[in-house]
């Protein structure tokens, strides 16, 4: 997926940009990617970009007046209205629409990712201070993952950029197999490769002189957990009020949106609020070869009442026609993380390209609202793994379950 790759070194530049190179290489999997790199010889930052063509983080990097402030950005930001006629009003110059507010808006809030909202990660340098800090969004949805060495500290979007400049890494850490036989995915911000880690959710690491000088989290979930409880009316109101007051944010960009409706509550919340014109709001749904699932059905009749248009995008002969492509692929994209049973949702979301750039549609609705829990362990067939493997699923069981033990809707996010 596009995001950001790159090194933090003092290993000279000749060795370090060839590395950098390889590695934004391993992000160029579409030919509507646009690459490119930016390289503080004197901080020692080497850091590389893949974005969707024409998408909100196309156009890096971001400056600054005096070019002492650089940010490469990757993901999408929803500022409050207003944010960019207020950095104006400062005295910035900004760029018309875009993200080029963002490095503006780090001069102006030392608490700066805090504000931040949407799914994002990015690096920003500042040469008057002689940092750089890697950051992250509040729930580590747009993933990083990192790899400390002597030589150099590397982060990528993807783990196979970091694999493809230290190959020695290409070995399976145990604990992190053992979650993924039993959960379907690692925990604790491990990986499957050893040596290779996730960057935690709300990350603000500070480097200077190419090394980690702060390992520093802007949020904490207690900031959430300690608030008191609401009763049920005043909660409602609370959450109607919020969602629809923000919702319009996500629809302001300028790409084409569609909606991926599905029979869900939350895909049914943001067409009964959103309220597009008629015809304004494409809406597709993922089916079937053989019948119409409850999915399909509902949102047929949503998109009907909203007055939109609908189309259904099924898995069929075309798919299974192409079905060792899709397996592997979805397998080689996602660094292992999604097994074959996934690809359905490569063939799918391409087909959804085609309709319009951008997908609109609710995740984890059920989750967050009803506390309905996304994974839980399994335990796999007998003989299908050797002992010394099955060792680490049942520690993998005894990790869920300490995870369990704390607040449910934080687990659950």
């Amino acid at each position: 997926m596009p995001g950001i790759v790159g090194l933090l070194t003092r290993m000279p530049r000749k060795r370090a940009e060839p590395e950098l190179l390889r590695m934004v290489e391993a992000l160029r999997h579409e030919n509507f990617y646009v690459t490119g790199t930016w390289v503080d010889e004197s901080l020692g930052v080497y850091v590389g970009w893949a974005v969707r063509k024409e998408s909100f983080s196309d156009g890096m990097p971001l400056r600054n007046e005096r070019g002492d402030v650089v940010l490469v950005f990757s993901g999408e930001e929803f500022p409050e209205p207003g944010t960019a006629r207020r950095l104006k009003e400062r005295g910035h110059r900004l760029d018309h629409g875009g993200p080029s507010y963002l490095a503006h808006l780090y001069e102006d809030d030392p608490s700066f990712p805090v504000g931040l909202n949407g799914r994002f990660h990015g690096l920003l340098t500042d040469r008057t201070r002689g940092t750089a800090m890697l950051f992250n969004d509040r729930y580590g949805m747009h993933r990083i993952y990192y790899h400390e060495s002597k030589e150099a500290f590397y982060f990528a979007a993807e783990a196979k950029a970091i694999l493809t400049v230290r190959p020695e890494l290409r070995r399976a850490d145990p604990r992190g197999l053992g979650e993924f036989v039993a959960c379907g995915c690692t925990l604790e911000n491990r990986t499957l490769f050893e040596g290779v880690h996730v960057l935690p959710c709300a990350a603000a690491w500070v480097f200077r002189n190419s090394s980690v000088e702060r390992k520093e989290t802007y949020f904490q979930p207690r900031e959430w957990e300690d608030q008191a409880l609401l009763e049920p009316e005043p909660y409602y109101r609370e959450i109607r009020e919020i969602f629809s007051r923000n919702l319009s944010r996500y629809f302001d960009g300028h790409e084409r949106i569609g909606m991926s409706l599905t029979g869900g509550l939350d895909t049914r919340m943001i067409m009964a609020w959103q309220k597009p014109p008629p015809g304004s709001l494409p809406c597709y749904t993922f089916g079937g070869m053989f019948r119409d699932c409850r999915d399909v059905l509902v949102a047929r009749q949503v998109a009907r009442a909203c007055g939109q248009s609908h189309d259904v995008i099924p898995v069929g002969e075309e798919f299974l026609s192409r079905f060792s492509h899709y397996a592997e692929r979805t397998v080689y994209l996602t660094d292992g993380c999604a097994n074959v049973s996934r690809s359905p949702d490569l063939y799918v979301n391409e087909r959804a390209r085609e309709i319009a750039t951008v997908r609109m549609t609710g995740n984890y609705g059920g989750e967050v609202l009803r506390r309905i829990r996304a994974f839980k362990p399994v335990a796999p067939l007998p003989g299908l793994f050797r002992p010394e493997v099955l060792s680490y699923v049942r520690q993998a069981e005894g990790t869920y379950a300490g995870l369990l033990r704390g607040h449910p809707l934080s687990f659950a996010v």
